[in-house]
């Protein structure tokens, strides 16, 4: 008998061992590739070989070599610098439209979840209203109003975003807010800031920060997309978006132009991925476990 289960369990043991191997390599793999985009935005001044907005008039539309990694665009800038200090404004500019908005945004939607009333009614009805517009056409529409530029974006994507993570949150805490441990807070008399904050917060999170990922990879894209039509991070400052913007004129002549900035945008993307991947798989299998 204890032969035979012992067969049994061996199939069930091999399979959770290797789904555990597949998340930790999936996240492991896509932190390492994030730290070395992180690395080389951070030390971009020491790394990058030319000045990103030096124009070289004797190295115009030079393609990839030793001397420039990534070629040189039509004003002889170097296209390998630029990349490099444009992935310092990518990063953080993506970085604070990601987690600024989350963070409220998730606070809104434990409350509203635990609270419910007519505090609930109005958060859903702001986010349901919210979500039933294109985002992206929403963000347009405020920058075109305020003006092109990284203030403009940050306002829109401030005003809109937090709304998924509120409903996210929301939808949540509705499951936590019925669960035993959180009755006992009630009974015992807790505060109900200490309940949501301290109890429920932590349990109703998950699934914000697995898709806050996502929303890197989608604020990347939207501020890439924005520069490409001239709303966003103006010339010369070097930005994905905008240097895509300024070689589709040369596609067919140097396409190095648009390829470097483009690749770099797909590498970070797939980076972000690889992380949001390993984290939903680590998280499923942590509430599969608590189950």
């Amino acid at each position: 008998m204890s032969l035979s289960n012992e067969t049994a369990s061996s199939p069930l043991l091999s399979h959770i061992s290797a789904e555990i191997g597949s998340w930790s390599f999936t996240l492991k793999l896509g932190v390492l590739l994030l730290l070395i985009i992180i690395g080389l935005a951070v030390f971009a001044p020491w790394v990058a070989p030319y000045d990103p907005n030096l124009q070289n008039y004797d190295a115009i539309l030079i393609p990839p070599n030793l001397g420039y990694l990534f070629g040189t665009d039509n004003l002889g800038r170097d296209i390998f610098s630029r990349v490099l200090f444009g992935a310092r404004l990518d990063l953080s500019a993506a970085f604070v439209m990601t987690f600024v908005p989350m963070i409220y945004g998730v606070l809104i939607g434990v409350y509203s979840g635990y609270r419910g009333g007519w505090f609930d009614a109005v958060v859903g009805s702001v986010t349901n209203m919210a979500i039933a517009f294109p985002f992206v056409v929403m963000i347009i529409v405020i920058v075109a109003v305020i003006g092109p530029g990284i203030k403009a974006i940050f306002i829109a994507v401030f005003l809109l975003a937090w709304t998924m993570y509120a409903r996210l949150a929301r939808a949540e805490m509705l499951v936590e807010r019925a669960k035993d441990y959180m009755l006992a807070a009630k009974v015992l008399g807790f505060p109900t800031w200490i309940i949501v904050l301290r109890h429920g917060l932590p349990n109703a999170v998950a699934s914000s920060v697995v898709f806050s990922m996502s929303d890197f990879i989608l604020n990347i894209l939207l501020l890439s997309g924005l520069s490409f039509i001239g709303l966003g991070i103006q010339p010369p400052t070097p930005e994905w978006g905008a240097m895509i913007a300024d070689g589709k004129e040369f596609i067919l002549q140097a396409w190095w132009i648009c390829t470097m900035p483009g690749l770099a945008v797909v590498f970070t993307g797939t980076a972000l991925s690889l992380v949001g991947d390993g984290l939903a798989r680590r998280l499923g299998n942590r509430h599969a476990e608590v189950a």
